[in-house]
């Protein structure tokens, strides 16, 4: 179910390169709704959510809402009508960089943030080669004209709901 905002909830995004507060309001929500996920051992847990120019909420998602197969940003995308004329001014905020490169299904989340028409995106870490090497979304992304904001100090935040994955990496166990 999409949830629409009042606009101005966390503020209006920024634009271009640029990071605002509200970008840091928004991406700290994407960060609590990977907390949601339901675990797994083969995927991360994320959180997103788009928001248009004037600060509405568009959409909100994380990772397995629906399937386990879901992508957090693939879910948000799906509860706007693709010909929502917002989208082509929205910033989506993930936890995770949107993923280049996807084992189970075709289209990766940055080709659809693209498709989309989505025009900046907010993230609070790049996705690691724990499942899928070279799964460079932000590359993608920004030779598509779509600027890609990394805001860092959120990622312990964004991994938290993932430290057992990050822990198997580091062990070498995966």
């Amino acid at each position: 179910m999409s949830i629409n905002r009042t606009a101005g909830a966390c503020g209006q995004p920024g634009r271009g390169h640029k990071a605002t507060a509200a970008d840091r309001a928004w991406l700290a929500v994407a960060c609590e709704l990977a907390a949601q996920c339901p675990p797994s051992t083969t995927a991360f847990s994320v959180g997103a959510v788009i928001v248009a120019i004037d600060g509405t909420e568009l959409a909100r998602s994380y990772s397995r809402e629906n399937d386990p197969h879901d992508h957090a940003e693939e879910g948000a995308l799906v509860k706007i009508p693709d010909d929502d004329p917002r989208l082509a001014n929205a910033t989506i905020y993930s936890s995770l960089e949107p993923c280049a490169k996807r084992a189970s299904r075709p289209r990766p989340c940055a080709q659809l943030i693209r498709d989309a028409g989505i025009h900046r995106v907010v993230t609070a870490w790049r996705e690691p080669d724990t499942f899928v090497l070279g799964a460079d979304g932000t590359e993608f992304l920004e030779k598509a004209g779509v600027p890609v904001i990394e805001l860092p100090e959120y990622a312990d935040a964004a991994k938290l709901p993932n430290q057992h994955l990050l822990k198997q990496n580091v062990d070498g166990d995966s």
